[in-house]
C-alpha cells in the first residue's frame, strides 16, 4: 500500500491516466458484459422494419375489428416518422389483409389529417454509438500523453549520480569487433563501468548461447577499500564468472598499483583469487569448464588526494567478452 501511494504521489499525471484508463475498461466491460442496457417501454418506432410493418398490420387489423378510428390514429401516430413510409410498404404487400380495408383505413386518417406523406429520416449516429466512438478517442488521447509523458527525453535539472556517469560511460564505449582476430565471435559481449561515489557497484550479466540457453554467469563488484570517508575509495575489483556446467565460480582481483605492491593488501585478498595489477588495455582470462571469458579494461583513471598515489580508483571501465570452449 505504501508503494501506491508513494507512486501516486510521485507521479500524479501518470496515477491519474492509469485510473482513467482502468475505470473506462471498467466500465464499458460492465456495461456490455453482466450490466448491459435493457430496453423498457420502448416506442413503436424504435422497432425493426419488419416489426413495424407486423406493428402496422395488426392496427389495421385491429380497426376491422373494433372500427376505432381515434385509437387507429393514435396507433399510427406511435410509429412517428417512420409511419406513412410502412403503412405504404403494408400496402405494396398486404399479405392476408383486405386491399379495400386498407383503402377504407388509409381514406379515414387521411381525413383526418392524420396520415400525412412524410419521408422518414435518414437513419443516423444513436446516443450510444457517439457514447462508444467518444470513450475510444478519450483512451487514444489518454493512452497518447501517458506515453509521451512516460517515454520523453528525461532531464535532470541536477548533477548526474556516479551509477548515471558510468552507465554513460558504458554506452559510449565501442566494443571490440573480434571477427577480425577470431573466427569464433564471443556468445556475450558486455562493458561495465565503476565511477567513483558509486559505492554500491556490482554489475552482473547472464550468459546465454545464440539459441537462448542459459550458459552461466559473470559480473564485477567492489572487492577491497582504502582509507576512510564517503564515497568510498575502491583499491581493488572482483572480476568473476559462473559455469552451470561447473562446480565452482572462478574470480580474479584486479588491484590498483598500490594495493597490488603492498603486502599487507596482497595477502589479505589472495584468497579471493588470482591478482592482477590493472593497466590500460591490460587483459585478463577466465576460464571454467565450457567457458572461457576475457576481460580488457578499456580505460583505466586513479584518484588523486591525500591517499597514496594511485591507490584508488576514479573510473575504470572494463569489456568482458565470453566464449563456449
Amino acid at each position: 500500500m505504501d508503494t501506491i501511494v508513494n507512486f501516486v504521489k510521485e507521479r500524479p499525471f501518470i496515477a491519474l491516466a492509469v485510473v482513467l484508463v482502468v475505470g473506462l475498461f471498467a466500465g464499458l466491460g460492465l456495461g456490455w458484459g453482466p450490466f448491459p442496457v435493457e430496453w423498457v417501454d420502448a416506442s413503436p418506432d424504435l422497432l425493426h422494419e419488419a416489426w413495424r410493418l407486423e406493428y402496422m398490420s395488426m392496427t389495421v387489423d385491429s380497426f376491422r375489428v373494433n372500427a376505432d378510428v381515434d385509437l387507429a390514429a393514435k396507433r399510427y401516430r406511435d410509429l412517428g416518422a417512420e409511419a406513412y413510409g410502412t403503412f405504404q410498404d403494408l400496402k405494396a404487400n398486404p399479405g392476408k389483409l383486405d386491399p379495400v380495408l386498407l383503402q377504407v383505413f388509409e381514406a379515414e386518417l387521411t381525413s383526418r389529417g392524420v396520415m400525412v406523406e412524410t419521408q422518414a429520416p435518414a437513419p443516423g449516429t444513436s446516443l450510444g454509438t457517439y457514447f462508444v466512438w467518444g470513450a475510444i478517442i478519450a483512451l487514444l488521447v489518454v493512452g497518447l500523453v501517458f506515453g509521451i509523458y512516460l517515454f520523453r527525453p528525461r532531464r535532470s535539472d541536477g548533477p548526474q549520480t556516479a551509477a548515471q556517469q558510468a552507465a554513460e560511460f558504458s554506452r559510449s564505449t565501442e566494443k571490440t569487433d573480434y571477427s577480425a582476430v577470431s573466427d569464433t565471435p564471443p556468445v556475450a559481449q558486455y562493458v561495465t563501468t565503476y565511477v567513483l561515489g558509486d559505492d554500491l557497484f556490482d554489475d552482473s550479466f547472464s550468459i546465454d548461447s545464440q539459441g537462448g540457453e542459459f550458459l552461466g554467469e559473470c559480473g564485477v563488484g567492489i572487492s577491497e577499500t582504502i582509507g576512510v570517508g564517503d564515497p568510498k575509495k575502491v583499491t581493488a575489483f572482483e572480476v568473476w564468472m559462473f559455469d552451470k556446467n561447473d562446480i565452482q565460480t572462478v574470480t580474479k582481483v584486479l588491484m590498483s598499483p598500490h594495493a597490488f605492491n603492498d603486502p599487507n593488501f596482497r595477502a589479505k585478498l589472495e584468497s579471493k583469487g588470482e591478482m592482477f595489477l590493472v593497466d590500460n588495455h591490460k587483459q585478463v582470462m577466465l576460464e571454467t569448464q565450457t567457458l572461457q571469458m576475457v576481460v580488457t579494461v578499456v580505460d583505466v583513471q586513479f584518484g588523486q588526494g591525500g591517499l597514496p598515489s594511485d591507490s584508488y580508483f576514479d573510473r575504470l571501465t572494463l569489456e568482458l567478452a565470453i566464449w563456449s570452449k
